[in-house]
């Protein structure tokens, strides 16, 4: 009876529920599953980046329960508190209750995999380049701005916006910034661009452009290694914004860009007592290989 007994709990101790908070929302995990993945299973939107646990994005609070890391501590929870978890690479070991943010929108977007024809190419710097696909005609992609940053902007809000972008993290804030205009937005936004030199500065006359057409909207760009001729800000894009803001917790932040940028701004931030729910970013950590 007791061998038996054991049969019957590991056949169903593997799958194990989950409750998100504040939304009260439940999923199961299934044996062999991280909590990510089942929630990608069930349709819930839960933030998240690299999947590999080095990004951070979807650190969410483990108030009840227990989880395990097969591959080892993760990297992005060498700094958190002792009560964070990483439901990217997170395995339930009982059940769980965690305090995350989900990824709200206004429509389901089905994920898909398309085919695409490149149909121009844009050498906009000399290491950005911008591609041109074209779907087949029977096929149309629903896109939400700032998609690939796991977060679109919050309308509701009533507060200042500031975009912190470093190299290639202007793309997706380019979207939203674009979004907010075309939503009318009117509360004041501001771009902060950190790049190394002129030459990364790739589009450079387009945040001049919304500069000039939208009254509520200001660009700055900071170059970390100047050229001779540049007169612009300089330094770090993090210690840019630190200098010029006051009131850290007055706004709402949206960042992307490399991971030492993101953490630098993000320790900033906190210290400057910022709430986590007026920050939104994405580090740029390549996602590890999934086998199946």
């Amino acid at each position: 009876m007791p061998y038996s007994l054991i049969i019957l709990h590991g056949t169903n101790a593997m799958s194990f529920k989950v409750t998100l908070l504040p939304s009260g929302r439940e999923f199961s995990v299934e044996s062999g599953e991280t909590v990510l993945d089942a929630a990608i299973r069930e349709g819930i939107g839960l933030p998240y980046g690299c999947r590999s646990g080095r990004c951070g994005t979807c650190t969410a609070i483990l108030a009840q329960g227990e989880v395990e890391y097969p591959d080892g501590p993760p990297e992005a929870l060498e700094h958190e508190p002792e009560d964070r978890c990483l439901p990217c690479v997170a395995h339930p070991h009982s059940d769980l209750v965690l305090e995350a943010r989900e990824v709200e929108s206004l429509e389901q977007i089905e994920v898909r995999v398309l085919p695409a024809r490149v149909q121009g190419i844009d050498h906009l710097a000399h290491d950005v380049v911008r591609l041109w696909l074209k779907l087949p005609d029977t096929q149309r992609l629903q896109f939400r701005a700032g998609q690939y940053i796991d977060f679109v902007l919050d309308e509701a809000s009533p507060r200042p916006m500031l975009f912190i972008g470093g190299g290639t993290g202007l793309a997706p804030l380019k979207s939203q910034i674009e979004h907010a205009f075309h939503k009318g937005i009117e509360r004041p936004m501001t771009l902060y661009w950190g790049v190394r030199s002129q030459r990364d500065l790739y589009l450079p006359d387009l945040p001049e452009q919304w500069a000039r057409e939208h009254a509520n909207f200001r660009y700055v760009p900071v170059l970390s290694e100047p050229d001779a001729d540049w007169t612009g800000r300089t330094g770090f894009v993090h210690e840019a914004v630190l200098a010029d803001i006051d009131d850290l917790a007055a706004h709402d932040f949206y960042m992307a860009g490399p991971p030492v940028m993101v953490k630098a701004a993000l320790d900033a931030l906190h210290s400057a007592s910022v709430p986590d729910a007026q920050i939104h970013y994405d580090s740029f950590e390549y996602a590890a290989a999934k086998g199946k």
